[in-house]
């Protein structure tokens, strides 16, 4: 099968469009025919081997983080779904491979795609859908009547986030350019804040949340805008010990993600807040619940454009530039 294949850790050099053996079947998987994915800064971060202690791959590897299309067959333990079902998904993290024309993917999870979308449009929801939900309901709980900050508002998980925090009644403020400031508006931000020209740490106090996907300044400056008892979650901040030991790390590494955010950790303390880092997991059942809110209207995913596969490399590279509003997807069939 034609592949997306990066064989050695770096940059773009080191990705090449080829042929790689279609994936063999396990019990419980679907073999899925890929018809569009999508296009994530964690597909750059893998590729430039900024995960390697977390993410031990051995090369090559096909990348690609998200999904959707057609399954083609079934595993003798797979119950719920059936060849020619539309679905979309997130591979778990060690099976990665959503550049290719074909994937297996475990049954669980694997959800039936949200039937007013197009394949383009479902295969950029999963990755950012399951990080807001995520970080949003599993990890902070977030009420009605709360203020949530989220980071990079036209951005793929600001653009979802947004959305979702507003579904569930809070406050919402985010960061991003006076060109898109009334877009997030539109979207549901309530308090948009440019970038360019304001400090969003002497705007906003007393907030609930702040979802970072950016790390670096801004992710220490997010700490000012939380009244105590606040939260940070960051998908792009330094991994923190509780994921080391969740994900069943050794000691060593464990000890080096320790020192790694022990600064970030420390100021929160200091601050009476927390800082934890998120590092987002597959779910067949909360894609489907994402459905559910995607076919009601709740939620509308947002491309930017939409590539042809054997353009993969370029796609990646218009997404490290950091301009795209929503998401880019790369149509394979």
């Amino acid at each position: 099968m034609k592949a997306v294949v990066l064989d050695r850790y770096g940059n773009n050099d080191g990705v090449r469009v080829g042929e790689m053996p279609e994936p063999e079947l396990r019990d419980d998987d679907v073999l899925v025919q890929i018809h569009a994915a999508s296009v994530n800064p964690l597909d750059l971060r893998i590729r430039d081997g900024k995960l390697k202690p977390i993410l031990p791959y051995r090369l090559p590897i096909v990348l690609g983080n998200d999904l959707a299309g057609v399954v083609v067959r079934v595993g003798p333990g797979v119950r719920r779904l059936k060849p020619g079902d539309e679905v979309y998904a997130r591979p778990a993290q060690e099976r990665i491979g959503t550049f290719a024309e074909f994937l297996s993917v475990n049954e669980d999870d694997v959800a039936i795609k949200p039937r007013e979308l197009t394949m383009e449009e479902a295969s950029s929801v999963p990755l950012v859908g399951l990080t807001a939900w995520q970080a949003l309901i599993e990890n902070a709980n977030l009420q009605a009547g709360q203020k949530v900050l989220i980071h990079a508002g036209s951005g793929g998980v600001g653009t979802f986030a947004i959305q979702l925090a507003k579904h569930l009644g809070a406050t919402v403020a985010t960061t991003t350019s006076t060109a898109n400031a009334e877009w997030v508006k539109r979207l549901g931000a309530d308090i948009v804040i440019d970038y360019k020209k304001d400090d969003f740490a002497e705007i906003l106090h007393d907030y609930d949340l702040v979802l970072d996907t950016l790390g670096g300044e801004t992710l220490e400056k997010s700490l000012r805008v939380l009244g105590p008892g606040g939260k940070v979650i960051s998908v792009a901040g330094p991994p923190d010990p509780a994921l080391a030991r969740e994900a069943g790390l050794n000691w060593i590494v464990q000890q080096v993600m320790c020192l790694m955010s022990f600064r970030i950790r420390r100021k929160a303390k200091q601050r009476k807040v927390t800082y934890s880092f998120l590092l987002m997991k597959s779910s067949g059942r909360q894609l489907r619940e994402l459905a559910s809110l995607i076919d009601a209207g709740v939620i509308r995913p947002v491309v930017d454009r939409v590539f042809p596969f054997e353009a993969t490399k370029e796609a990646l590279a218009y997404v490290e530039q950091g301009r795209a509003k929503g998401k880019v997807v790369v149509k394979v069939r």
